[in-house]
Order: structure tokens, then sequence, then C-alpha cells
């Protein structure tokens, strides 16, 4: 496995990646009308635009297996992880670790105190395993459809 910075020409396969993982990986924990409103296919190309623009000015990385995209993650300045997606066909293989652990360290040389993140359900026992704690559990919605997340912080020392 190969960890790099964020290209634009990885974009169509990184959104595409979201998409399959959410609407499969993600069924386990959420209801179908949960998983057409977290990633619905209409706003695939309005997606590609705005990404691209929000993993350029983050700090975003992106996993390949030969020259294939199988994880992407991203963490802004302030120490948000936005986004943090793993294949559905290369679950549990240390990709996502991988992943946090080039952003908790990039986190660490920008002096980031600490890293929060919002947490699906499906992720949260992954995110509970790196340390990180539950703030709250809280409510979203999106297009009138509810969903459970956790805020989720973890502190960084020096």
């Amino acid at each position: 496995m190969e960890i790099i910075q964020f290209k634009d020409s990885n974009i169509k396969e990184i959104v595409s990646l979201f998409y399959e993982t959410v609407h499969s990986v993600n069924a386990q924990d959420y209801s179908r009308a949960q998983l057409y409103a977290w990633a619905s296919e209409e706003e695939k190309d309005t997606k590609i635009q705005i990404w691209k623009e929000s993993l350029n000015q983050n700090i975003a990385y992106v996993a390949k297996i030969k020259d294939k995209v199988v994880g992407f993650s991203d963490l802004t300045h302030s120490g948000h992880l936005d986004r943090l997606y793993v294949h559905k066909d290369y679950q549990g293989k240390g990709i996502a670790s991988a992943l946090v652990d080039m952003l908790e360290s990039e986190a660490e040389k920008c002096k980031v105190l600490e890293i929060d993140t919002e947490a699906s359900i499906t992720a949260k026992p992954f995110f509970e395993r790196r340390g990180y704690k539950v703030v709250c559990t809280q409510t979203i919605e999106r297009k009138g459809v509810k969903f459970t997340n956790y805020q989720m912080v973890k502190k960084i020392t020096f």
C-alpha cells in the first residue's frame, strides 16, 4: 500500500469510493433512506467539484494499492477530521489506521491540540480503539432524514 497526498486526478475515484462504501459498509447500521440521503447519486457531480476544493485546502491523503484508490481521509488545519473512507473490498486491512496515523502525525507537527470528528455508528468503534472519546451523540438531518452519529475528540500529545 502506498499513501500519497491528494491530487485532483484522484477526485472521481475518491467520490465513487465514497458512494460505494456508504451504500455497502454503512448499510449494517443505517436504513436505505438514510444511506440515500447521506450519499445520493444526484449530488455526485457537485460533490466532485466541492470535494476537490476542500481536499486541496485540507491535509488530505489517499491510500492506493496497485494504482487503485482504496481509501482517503482529510483533516482541516484547525483539527477537524472531516472524511475517512476505505473501499468496501479493503475493510479491516489497516488502511484506515494508516491514513489516520498520517493525519495525527501532521496534526502534531502543526501543534494542533486535539482532533475532532463526527463518526458514524459504523466508524465509532474504530475511533474508540484509537483513543477518541465520545463528546456527545447527535442527531443530524439531511434531506429531511435523521441520522445518529457521534461527536468525538482525541487530545494530541507532543
